[in-house]
């Protein structure tokens, strides 16, 4: 099989998931094991991951987010946390005790 070929014929057809995971998969000897099906399920997958990937960061780059957030800048601090919880249940409390018809 003329792997080179293919490797360009899928870049021009714009599966660089496709390509890349083609690529890997002939380095790798532990996947000549793998059945028909499953490699070109392996070569489908990393398109479709590849694609989710560059969707969602385009998404990003374009939603202009003023903050950069991640999971370690979470404020979890416990007593927060627990006046937030007593707001809430008097807020509960106002809504049920509101005025009656």
């Amino acid at each position: 099989m003329l792997t080179h070929p293919t490797h360009e014929r899928l870049i021009t057809l714009g599966l660089t998931g496709m390509a890349k995971a083609l690529q890997e998969q002939r380095r790798s000897p532990d996947l000549d094991a793998l059945s028909f099906e499953e490699r070109v399920g392996l070569l489908v997958d990393r398109e479709a991951a590849e694609r989710d990937t560059k969707r969602l960061t385009t998404r990003l780059k374009f939603a202009a987010l003023r903050q950069s957030a991640c999971v370690e800048d979470l404020d979890t601090n416990e007593a927060r946390w627990l006046a937030m919880k007593q707001e809430l249940a008097s807020r509960a409390t106002v809504m049920a005790a509101g005025r009656a018809r």
